[in-house]
């Protein structure tokens, strides 16, 4: 079920928690619900510029967002305002959860980076993950989410990276 917006398209909110506490809530355009799978596009729903050193986030970027409800990851894929693709983000999280118009994703900290010539495939957050204390509260949630960063750079090292995504 989704909430039609003022131009006829389906809207969904996107509510990213970490912690127990909601980190980010933005609107996108649902495009497909498969039931397994949930891809939305949302402009970029930060506060100004994202440097990452690697990347750069900005206003006007695109993100088209992939969610499992079978999967320990989501992926974004971001593009510029002019269209041009900056890679894919990737944040390991617990499955997601639709509920009516929201889809819940709660942020398990680790993340990957896969530069859009697939040459800069980069770990991110591994020092946050372990301060999280993840493996001592929930040793199962955090096996599985070392084992999804883990498949995440295996399909972006060996080339059937997009086809996760197809």
């Amino acid at each position: 079920m989704s909430v039609n917006s003022a131009d006829g398209s389906a809207r969904l909110d996107v509510v990213l928690v970490k912690a127990g506490r909601t980190k980010i809530r933005y609107a996108g355009e649902l495009l497909t619900d498969d039931g397994t799978r949930v891809a939305v596009r949302a402009p970029w729903a930060g506060s100004g510029v994202r440097d990452f050193g690697f990347v750069r986030f900005e206003p006007g970027d695109v993100f088209t967002e992939y969610y499992w409800r079978d999967r320990w990851y989501a992926v974004k894929e971001v593009r510029s305002a002019t269209g041009a693709l900056k890679g894919w983000y990737c944040d390991v999280t617990r499955p997601a959860a639709r509920s009516g118009p929201e889809l819940v994703v709660e942020d398990l900290d680790l993340d990957l980076w896969v530069s859009a010539d697939g040459t800069d495939v980069r770990r991110l957050d591994e020092d946050e993950f372990a301060d999280s204390g993840l493996a001592e509260t929930d040793p199962e949630a955090a096996a599985a989410a070392r084992a999804a960063l883990d498949e995440l750079e295996s399909l972006a090292r060996g080339g059937d990276f997009t086809a996760l995504l197809a």
